[in-house]
C-alpha cells in the first residue's frame, strides 16, 4: 500500500503535481510546479497564442520600417530637388553671360563682336561700398601709398568677383574682400609682393605666418565659386566705377612709383 501511494506521488508529481520544499527560514515555504509545456495540451495551445505574437512583431516591425523608408526617401527627394534648383539657377546664370553685339557694318557684311555680360549687380555695389567702412579695409588701403595692390581697376573687379560668386549681398564681409583683391592682383599684377601685405593686416602681424596657408585654401574655394573666371575687361571696370563716379575709392589712380 505504502509503495502504490509512492508511485501516485510520482505521478502527480510528473503530470503537474506540486512539491513543497523549505526555504531559509524554518516556517517560509514556495511551490515548485511543473512546466506548463510538459503537457502537450498547455504546448498546443500556447502555439497560436506565440504565433500571434510573432505576426504582431512582425507587421510592427515593417510598419516602422515602411515608415523610416518613406521618411528617409522623402528628405531624399526634397535634397534632390533642393540641389536641382541649385543647379539650375546656376546653369541660367551662366548661360546669359556672354551677349553679341554689333560691332560695325561695312556694305553688306555684318560684323559681330562677342562681349560678356557683366556678373555684378547692385548688392554686391552695395556690399562693395559698406566694406569699405571697414576699419582694418581702410588701414588698409591708406597703408597702399603707391596703391600697387589696390588702385581703382583692381577694386573694381572685387565688385565684379562678388558677382561671379553670386552671395546674397549681405553676406559679404573683410576675408571676402581681400579675397578677391587677392585674386585681382594674381590676375593683373607681375610683382606678387605687393599682395602679402594682405595677410598682415588680414590675419595680424604676429599671426600671418602661421594662417596664411588658410588664406590661400580660402582662396582657391573663392576662385573655383567664380566658376574660375578671373578677366575682367577695363571697359567693365570703368563700367562700374561710372555706376557711382563721385565717390572717394574711384580717384585711387596710381602713379609711376619713385
Amino acid at each position: 500500500m505504502e509503495l502504490e501511494e509512492l508511485e501516485m506521488e510520482e505521478l502527480e508529481t510528473a503530470v503537474g503535481g506540486t512539491y513543497t520544499a523549505p526555504l531559509c527560514g524554518p516556517h517560509e515555504e514556495t511551490e515548485l510546479r511543473a512546466p506548463q509545456n510538459s503537457s502537450p495540451l498547455a504546448s498546443s495551445a500556447a502555439v497560436p497564442e506565440q504565433r500571434s505574437r510573432r505576426k504582431k512583431g512582425q507587421k510592427k516591425k515593417r510598419a516602422n520600417a515602411k515608415a523610416a523608408t518613406q521618411e528617409g526617401s522623402s528628405a531624399a527627394s526634397t535634397a534632390a530637388s533642393s540641389e536641382a534648383i541649385s543647379q539650375l539657377k546656376l546653369w541660367r546664370r551662366r548661360e546669359q553671360k556672354n551677349i553679341w553685339t554689333v560691332d560695325h557694318i561695312q556694305g553688306t557684311k555684318l560684323r559681330m563682336n562677342k562681349r560678356r555680360r557683366p556678373s555684378y549687380r547692385p548688392e554686391d555695389q552695395e556690399a562693395f561700398y559698406r566694406l569699405l567702412e571697414d576699419p582694418v579695409i581702410q588701414s588698409f588701403l591708406e597703408a597702399d601709398i603707391f596703391l600697387k595692390v589696390s588702385d581703382k581697376y583692381l577694386l573694381s573687379m572685387v565688385v565684379e568677383y562678388f558677382g561671379r560668386v553670386g552671395l546674397p549681398g549681405h553676406l559679404y564681409n573683410r576675408v571676402h574682400f581681400f579675397l578677391a583683391l587677392y585674386i585681382a592682383s594674381d590676375m593683373e599684377e607681375d610683382n606678387p609682393t605687393p599682395k602679402r601685405s594682405i595677410f598682415q593686416f588680414l590675419l595680424g602681424k604676429e599671426h600671418w605666418p602661421d594662417l596664411y596657408k588658410e588664406f590661400l585654401k580660402l582662396k582657391v574655394e573663392f576662385f573655383h565659386a567664380m566658376g574660375h573666371r578671373a578677366w575682367v575687361t577695363p571697359e567693365l571696370c570703368e563700367e562700374i566705377q561710372a555706376q557711382n563716379p563721385h565717390h572717394w575709392v574711384w580717384s585711387r589712380v596710381r602713379q609711376c612709383a619713385p
